[in-house]
């Protein structure tokens, strides 16, 4: 699955499957401008870090065609742009992977000097292509190194949705699950829900359903009967933000599933590439956590389903913390404790 991200050259626009319509519903949200681009990304027609950077790549394009409407590359173009990427950098706090596709064009447009605004929108379509193609590459990548973690009979737990929806295609979690059955073996798969967007009920079953892969759903809190009863033989799930010492950022509740994983000795894997990893942060408690909105948990649809004006806690994602993790799995390989050692070297090996 890689068609639910693509760019239209002919409409100069970029095509989103829908992600809050899934499982029922495939539609295509259509970004021409960056108050597209935002909307996407907060409302979450797009989401899951690698995604997030991807689309971000692609709307640094878009701001720069906007910018050339209004300015025709003349005036203070520049300082015009650079507000537009800052709106875009700014759109969601946690995924890395949203300012680090930022920060590469920028880096693009320093390489290049004195461009002019035309080329510098081709060059941000090229670099947004590249991004996309590299992501699908390293996803693969960490499908081959994760696939080996697991044995064939094994039944995996992921929370949250780390797949091909939430990457440029092939996915991180679900990668790994993926390249588990490229290397032949038989493995089946529990999503937990994922409360209260539903990204695995909704997200993960629907991807690993159509591709013919066994699934089934259990709601977030029969994680601690289902691995005391021995139906789970490992857990992998994606990550928004890895900080320097290795603590995982994830979809709310991961922390709590982690918990679980080590009380019942069941290896608990993160998988995500190297671009979601930032060094600059010293531990998961330094990460900001995004608040979304009371409705996502007070209505299912149009429904309520909570009292009118008790407060909610929304908090969208929660760090686990780095003992609890058995590896990081990235497209350089396995990494394990000490985590900030085994980070640093596969940044140095990289050459990042």
């Amino acid at each position: 699955m890689t068609d639910h991200i693509q760019y239209d050259d002919a409409a100069k626009a970029l095509k989103l499957l829908d992600q809050r319509l899934l499982p029922c519903t495939e539609e295509t949200f259509v970004c021409r401008t960056t108050e597209d681009i935002v909307y996407a990304l907060q409302t979450m027609v797009v989401r899951g870090a690698p995604a997030i950077g991807v689309t971000a790549a692609y709307g640094c394009h878009l701001a720069a065609l906007e910018i050339l409407a209004e300015t025709g590359g003349e005036g203070d173009w520049k300082t015009k742009l650079l507000e537009k990427l800052e709106i875009i950098a700014e759109a969601r706090p946690t995924a890395v992977n949203l300012r680090w596709a930022v920060v590469r064009a920028k880096d693009a447009w320093d390489a290049r000097g004195d461009v002019s605004l035309p080329d510098l929108a081709a060059a941000w379509l090229e670099l947004a292509r590249t991004i996309q193609q590299d992501d699908i590459e390293s996803c693969m990548a960490i499908g081959r190194f994760g696939g080996v973690l697991f044995n064939d009979g094994d039944t995996i737990m992921t929370h949250c949705n780390a797949g091909a929806l939430a990457t440029a295609g092939y996915g991180t979690a679900l990668g790994v699950i993926r390249g588990a059955i490229d290397q032949g073996k038989h493995v089946q798969v529990i999503a937990n829900e994922t409360r209260p967007f539903l990204q695995g009920a909704r997200l993960t079953a629907y991807e690993l359903h159509k591709d013919n892969i066994p699934v089934t759903i259990a709601c977030d809190n029969a994680c601690a009967l289902l691995m005391k009863k021995g139906m789970v033989q490992g857990v992998v799930v994606g990550a928004d933000r890895i900080t320097a010492n290795g603590d995982a950022v994830n979809k709310i509740g991961t922390y709590g599933v982690a918990v679980l994983a080590k009380q019942h000795g069941i290896p608990f894997y993160v998988a995500a590439p190297l671009s979601t990893i930032d060094r600059d942060t010293p531990t998961g408690d330094d990460v900001p956590i995004e608040d979304r909105t009371p409705r996502e948990v007070t209505h299912v649809g149009d429904v309520q389903i909570c009292p009118t004006d008790v407060p909610v806690y929304n908090f969208a994602f929660d760090p686990t913390p780095n003992e609890l993790i058995t590896a990081i799995v990235t497209e350089r390989g396995v990494l394990r404790a000490p985590y900030t050692e085994s980070i640093n070297k596969a940044f140095d090996e990289a050459g990042l």
